[in-house]
């Protein structure tokens, strides 16, 4: 832990060995020019683009569907209902409103000449988050990487990017890659990873999106679509509480060892958490475990697990209280006003700021959770759920002290904490400054 820019000093957790991790820069392959350019009409499209006067990228004027009629009308018979994370019908309309950005199908190509472009979309997208989308897409990358999936968050409403290579194919001739695009409104990249790769194959098979709107449509319906061609996909195969348990706290564990427990207290305290690693592959690895080290709340809206410092988007996470943000730019270590704990993932780093460094004081109770963190996830014959298990029931035990130094009154109907019952059990200073923190993260201060 570096409070600042120095090593972790007199009561925190002394860091013990630890294997250096699988997070490491790693190159990847794959060429990718970057440079936006409008070009002429897509050749089939449910949201055709034409020219722009308005330059790269701009907004296109949506035309008259040219694959089978009544496509568009039948997602909007249906509701726009959107993939769900119980059954993949769930959710609110997708042609209007809120709807339009929170589930949307969308394709990106990238031509013979360098040139990204924003092709088609269903049923619509602003302006805002297409510009989002595309900065997302390795397409537009400058670094040439390709990246063959990717997934975040904005504003919630999550996007998931499958990035193919375009070889020899008759029906995509001056296309070199393209990225298919799904928004939707639950966290499950398991699931959204299955069913892009299934629209990537269709849409490189036909090189138009009317058959791929065919198998969205089935799964935003029916959740379900199925070919013996192309694969079959079926929403309720990805429950969301395998998405949740996807990622490994043991490799946390491995490569942070007693420092783990820094992560867990922020979490906790519902700090903000920014990750840095030049992977974006690491970053969304990494990230995504971390919501699972405070289990009991099993949030993972706090996950922003690739983000850019452009202006929109750091004042969207700013608008968050509490959250865990990955960045591939290391620019972001200048970034202070975005951190409360900043991870340099490559250098296996953790920095408390100054700002937080009270809050996050560590004591006997912190040194007792760090060494059940490190004996469970080193224990050979336990899994990562498991894990995850003996941290949630060392969690539960801290928060029934919590309740029980709290009170219910004024009638208010949330117990608050009673501030004396803290003092009068005299714990130790750092044990009493967390557990008020707590409090103050749980809402369970008298404002």
């Amino acid at each position: 832990m570096r409070p600042g820019s120095g090593r972790a000093g007199a009561g925190a957790v002394a860091p013990e060995g630890r294997a250096r991790s699988k997070w490491r820069p790693a190159g990847r392959g794959g060429a990718v020019p970057a440079a936006l350019s409008a070009r002429g009409p897509s050749r089939a499209g449910l949201c055709r683009t034409t020219p722009s006067r308005a330059g790269p990228g701009a907004p296109r004027s949506p035309q008259s569907p040219s694959g089978p009629a009544g496509a568009e009308r039948g997602v909007e018979a249906a509701g726009g209902r959107a993939l769900g994370p119980e059954d993949g019908r769930a959710g609110g309309a997708a042609a209007a409103g809120r709807g339009a950005d929170r589930e949307h199908l969308s394709t990106i190509e990238k031509d013979t000449s360098g040139d990204a472009l924003w092709v088609w979309c269903y049923p619509s997208v602003t302006a805002e988050l297409r510009n989002l989308l595309l900065r997302k897409s390795c397409l537009t990358d400058e670094n040439k990487l390709l990246h063959t999936f990717v997934f975040g968050q904005y504003k919630r409403s999550w996007f998931y990017i499958t990035t193919v290579e375009v070889q020899e194919s008759p029906v995509l001739k001056k296309v070199t890659h393209f990225s298919i695009v799904l928004t939707a409104k639950d966290f499950n990249p398991e699931k959204y990873a299955a069913f892009t790769r299934i629209l990537c194959r269709i849409y490189l098979k036909h090189g138009s999106p009317v058959k791929m709107m065919e198998s969205y449509i089935a799964v935003l319906t029916k959740g379900v679509c199925q070919s013996e061609e192309n694969g079959s996909f079926l929403s309720k195969d990805f429950d969301a509480r395998k998405a949740y348990l996807a990622g490994s706290i043991k490799d946390i564990v491995s490569q942070f060892g007693m420092e783990t427990v820094i992560l867990y207290t922020a979490l906790m305290l519902k700090k903000r958490i920014v990750v840095y690693h030049p992977r974006i592959e690491a970053i969304q690895e990494f990230t995504r475990t971390l919501p699972a080290l405070v289990w009991h709340r099993q949030d993972w809206s706090i996950l922003h697990s690739y983000v850019h410092l452009n202006e929109e988007e750091v004042e969207a996470l700013k608008a968050c209280t509490g959250y865990i943000a990955g960045f591939t730019d290391s620019e972001v270590n200048s970034r202070p006003d975005l951190y409360d704990v900043y991870v340099n993932l490559a250098d296996s780093e953790i920095t408390v700021s100054p700002l937080v460094k009270e809050a996050m004081t560590m004591g006997k109770l912190h040194k007792e959770i760090g060494q059940l963190i490190v004996q469970s996830a080193e224990d050979p014959d336990k899994s990562d759920s498991q894990v995850i298990k003996d941290i949630s029931l060392k969690t539960k035990e801290i928060l029934a002290t919590l309740a029980s130094l709290t009170e219910v009154s004024d009638g208010n109907e949330k117990p608050t904490l009673n501030s004396e019952a803290l003092k009068q059990k005299r714990f130790p200073p750092a044990t009493e400054n967390f557990l008020f923190h707590l409090a103050a993260a749980e809402q369970m201060l008298k404002i």
